[in-house]
């Protein structure tokens, strides 16, 4: 093997490990991103903020499918790479099949494998390249599961986010002007636990699953940057008030959005030093705004 082809083999397989790592920071490694998958779906947030009309709230699913795009493209070219400085006199090909050597080939052979179509007309001939080939196989039908996981995952998250935002709008219609004074202290206490385990698990969701964030509602209902200052107001009254087990509920609900807070502020770069800028900027960003807020 020449320089060039020596070059084509190291740029090949550093495509397919950054590939793999991108793949394993996102999928198997709780609370990480991928540089590429998290570049990807920062840039289309970005976009997205430009954005009138729909605009904003498909950009998330484009942006996954994008991601998905991005790892089969590492892929196949990486793979393409590798087999590109031994076409065309690594593979045996079947009649009627002309021999070329150039990339446009080498990408073919790298797609048939990576999707496990295996046609067939162009197989590799030494044992290495066979091993390689099959190795590519492998990791394409990986690739196909874990990306297929990640989209059922990302939804059961979501559901959660809104239906903690359902919960709160669905309290504080019930409760009125009144909120937490027009029930029974221990009612009350028993919801606001509720809520702090809710707001508890979006936390975790938002560590395990980034690109959910990304994701803005088309109802108002549904946003929870639109409601969790409602929480906070809760969380607030239940702290202040004579019953025990009330407070409690309030420490552990306030302690629940302090740890929202935190991984906003941590992992997705809201400012401020308060929770309650924190949540501010935080609605800012997803362009909902509280009811009654100007």
């Amino acid at each position: 093997m020449d320089f060039v082809g020596l070059l084509w083999t190291v740029v090949g397989a550093a495509l397919i490990l950054l590939m793999l790592a991108d793949v394993f920071q996102t999928l198997l490694y709780p609370h990480g991103s991928g540089p590429v998958g998290r570049a990807i779906m920062r840039g289309f947030w970005l976009l997205s903020r430009e954005l009138r009309g729909r605009g904003p709230f498909i950009a998330a699913p484009l942006a996954m499918a994008a991601v998905i795009a991005a790892w089969a493209a590492l892929a196949a070219v990486g793979w393409a790479l590798l087999y590109l400085p031994h076409l065309p006199d690594g593979f045996v090909y079947g009649g009627g099949v002309p021999q070329r050597g150039d990339f446009a080939e080498a990408l073919y052979i790298s797609l048939v494998t990576l999707s496990t179509v295996g046609f067939g007309e162009i197989v590799p001939a030494h044992a290495l390249l066979r091993l390689v080939a099959a190795l590519q196989a492998v990791t394409g039908f990986g690739l196909l599961t874990a990306t297929v996981t990640w989209i059922l995952q990302t939804y059961p998250a979501l559901n959660r986010r809104r239906a903690l935002a359902h919960q709160l709008n669905l309290f504080r219609e019930a409760a009125g002007h009144g909120g937490l004074a027009s029930l029974e202290p221990r009612h009350a206490a028993g919801l606001l636990e509720s809520m702090a385990g809710n707001v508890a698990a979006v936390s975790i969701d938002l560590l395990a699953f980034h690109e959910t964030y990304y994701f803005r509602e088309v109802e108002q209902r549904g946003s929870l940057p639109a409601t969790v200052a409602y929480a906070q107001q809760l969380a607030s009254q239940a702290q202040g008030s004579g019953n025990p087990e009330l407070q409690f509920a309030g420490r552990m609900l306030h302690a629940a959005l302090e740890g929202l807070a935190d991984v906003l502020r941590g992992r997705f770069g809201h400012s401020g030093t308060t929770s309650s800028d924190v949540f501010d900027s935080y609605e800012l960003h997803h362009r909902h705004r509280r009811p009654g807020h100007r």
